[in-house]
């Protein structure tokens, strides 16, 4: 375990809370006008997936457990949860639905994604930072607006919905970025 300051805590850090290991999902820094800056975080309980909010100082320390982050594949998944193979030793690591979360629906069969591990248990991941997606369904081009100006709803093929501009048409394929579902550009290939 190694102690940091909590204004350093960023998502998918794994620390230890009065002996239980907690997955951070957001941690904001807050500066007041008055008062103390403090770093506000929310994270998930490994042993049993409770979520809880903690507020510290943003000078004071918090204990960060030890994590080893690998490249795994994912594979597929099913009523036991994702699962992932490390592709040096071929060892295989199943994560739940709820600690997948909402980057399920940016996996892909042969993706490789980081995931963290803590004594053997897979406790978070990181996806690549975009895909390449394929645009279903779009709405269309109201007349009048202008390509810099205005973008339409579409919706993805992983059925999440973003936002293109009124040039991107259904069928055609364009790179997301992972972290907000955001458009980034028509894919090259």
């Amino acid at each position: 375990m190694v102690k940091v300051i909590a204004s350093s805590l960023r998502k998918g850090n794994v620390v230890d809370v009065d002996g239980r290991l907690y997955v951070v999902l957001t941690a904001q820094n807050f500066h007041p006008g008055k008062g103390t800056p403090v770093t506000q975080v929310d994270m998930r309980r490994i042993s049993d997936g409770v979520k809880v909010s903690e507020r510290w100082k943003t000078t004071e320390q918090v204990e960060r457990a030890f994590v080893e982050d690998n490249n795994h594949t994912f594979l597929y998944n099913d009523a036991e949860g994702f699962h992932f193979m490390n592709p040096e030793s071929y060892d295989q690591l199943t994560m739940s639905a709820d600690d997948v979360g909402d980057a399920a629906a940016y996996l892909s069969e042969g993706m490789t994604v980081v995931l963290s591990i803590h004594e053997g248990v897979a406790i978070a991941l990181e996806l690549p930072r975009q895909v390449t997606l394929e645009i279903t369904e779009t709405e269309p081009v109201v007349k009048g607006q202008t390509a810099s100006s205005s973008y339409k709803p579409a919706m993805l093929s992983n059925g999440v919905r973003t936002m293109v501009p009124p040039h991107i048409d259904a069928g055609t394929r364009v790179v997301i970025l992972t972290e907000d579902g955001s458009y980034v550009e028509r894919a090259k290939d």
